[in-house]
């Protein structure tokens, strides 16, 4: 049967099958040789494998359930049904039940004998237990999350255990597109495993990711394996896994790491501090286009024109302008403006900086006294008061506090206390957003609020709503 498939093959690539009888003998020691040396140019993974499996963890994550979770299960009067749910509890006798603990699961990696692990904030945010699981699955240690940087999505936590395995850790700088790299983690629960591939790009940026040049890889990383090493040849770790470009929720043949000099840079700030500290300057800046180099009688290309200068910020009192084409940093120039961001993060606040500027066809020095980005800022807590009656949009809303208001740099807000109905059911909407503007036009009062949404019922209008420090327009029609 095998040889009728070879010969068919080569019939119908035009050879007959007196020829396909003599050249098959001649063509097999040809092959083989080919494989042979395709064989011997490839790597082999098994040393790298042994060398840095025993230090990659698996990280599980535990999430009590909240008195609203239970409002939820199954047979309750009006509960919602999850279809997709349903589906998962037929196949999988196991999940849990609504209003049950949830697990999460992620990968992590061991930097130190006496027990600190890294991993992704993400996998570990707003758990109430962290265990870390052992290569050898036989060990297990209740992990203290000693802090979390959501701006970067680093984690640093600490088992109590000593002499564990450690990982390597090597240099990202020294990676170049094409170089083979591999990751070990817990894909889908499936702990120590590894895939490979090559790096495909560096300095990637990324939407609303802008203190992180990620490593880009065809590595294959799927829900698991968030948090675990990226590795090179040697053996070494040059990032942390963080994410992928999905339409599935599945590998798709892209994905993210983040170097790992500025996730150690992150966890020795959390392990003194118990913070993450960032240069700020406060401009908001364009990327310089040709067109904009040539109204600006600027050769270069590169920079970042500066297109909104805060208000007795940094950079204010340094005499930045409107219209200023940032250059360099440090004396580093940009070749990427995005590269400006991360730059003045990593500088201490408090330092002084020099910022040179293209400014009617000269080059200007500005000295800049750094200042300090904020602390991250948290979904805004507010508490029902009594029984609530859901306006045009089907929300309750109350004032935001004044010092939340301070801390978000708004003159006023709204935050969301409940979604009670339609057509704020199902959108994205959810307890905790804050709403700043209806349209383009702020409010300084509910009375304002109210009549800026007090359109004629099926007319459509768009929330501007802040979201941690994520701010997006959401589109609803009135009720």
């Amino acid at each position: 049967m095998r040889h009728a498939l070879v010969t068919l093959a080569l019939v119908a690539c035009g050879a007959s099958e007196p020829e396909v009888r003599a050249q098959a003998p001649a063509q097999v020691p040809q092959a083989a040789a080919q494989a042979s040396t395709q064989s011997a140019a490839l790597p082999s993974f098994t040393p790298l494998m042994k060398k840095q499996g025993p230090a990659v963890v698996a990280v599980i994550s535990t999430r009590k359930p909240s008195a609203a979770a239970g409002a939820g299960v199954e047979g309750a009067p009006g509960a919602p049904q999850d279809p997709m749910l349903e589906f998962f509890r037929r196949f999988i006798p196991d999940l849990p039940e609504r209003g049950a603990p949830r697990e999460g699961l992620g990968s992590g990696f061991i930097i130190s004998k006496d027990g600190y692990v890294l991993t992704n904030a993400h996998v570990v945010a707003g758990s109430d237990e962290v265990t870390v699981r052992l290569a050898d699955a036989k060990r297990e240690f209740k992990a203290k999350v000693v802090g979390l940087d959501k701006r970067t999505d680093v984690a640093l936590l600490k088992v109590g255990a000593k002499d564990l395995p450690v990982a390597t850790l090597g240099d990202s700088s020294k990676l170049e597109a094409g170089d083979w790299v591999a990751a070990i983690g817990s894909p889908f629960g499936f702990a120590n495993t590894i895939t490979a591939g090559i790096v495909s790009a560096k300095g990637r940026s990324l939407p609303d990711e802008m203190y992180v040049p990620f490593i880009q890889t065809d590595v294959a990383v799927n829900p698991g394996n968030s948090g675990g090493p990226l590795l090179n040849l040697a053996g070494e770790v040059i990032g942390v896994n963080s994410m992928i470009y999905s339409g599935t929720g599945g590998y798709m043949g892209v994905s993210f790491a983040i170097p790992i000099e500025v996730a150690l840079d992150v966890a020795r700030q959390l392990q003194s501090r118990g913070k993450v500290t960032r240069g700020r300057v406060g401009i908001g800046i364009q990327p310089l286009t040709k067109e904009l180099a040539q109204s600006f009688k600027l050769d270069a290309e590169s920079g970042a024109v500066i297109v909104n200068v805060e208000k007795g910020g940094p950079a204010e009192k340094a005499g930045a302008r409107v219209g200023d084409v940032v250059l360099k940093w440090n004396g580093q120039p940009l070749e990427d403006p995005a590269e400006l961001p991360r730059l003045v993060a990593a500088t201490k606040p408090g330092a002084e900086a020099t910022m040179e500027v293209w400014r009617d066809g000269k080059r200007v020095p500005l000295k800049v006294t750094v200042g300090e980005i904020p602390g991250e800022v948290s979904a805004a807590k507010a508490e029902p008061r009594g029984k609530q009656t859901p306006n045009r949009l089907g929300l309750a809303v109350q004032e935001l506090p004044l010092a939340e208001r301070r801390t978000l740099g708004v003159d006023y807000a709204l935050v969301v206390t409940e979604v009670l109905g339609p057509p704020a059911q199902g959108s994205p909407i959810q307890p905790g957003d804050i709403i700043v503007a209806v349209n383009q036009s702020r409010f300084s009062s509910l009375e304002e609020f109210n009549k800026l949404i007090a359109q004629d019922k099926g007319s459509s209008l768009a929330l501007l709503v802040r979201r941690g420090e994520a701010a997006l327009y959401v589109p609803m029609t009135v009720g």
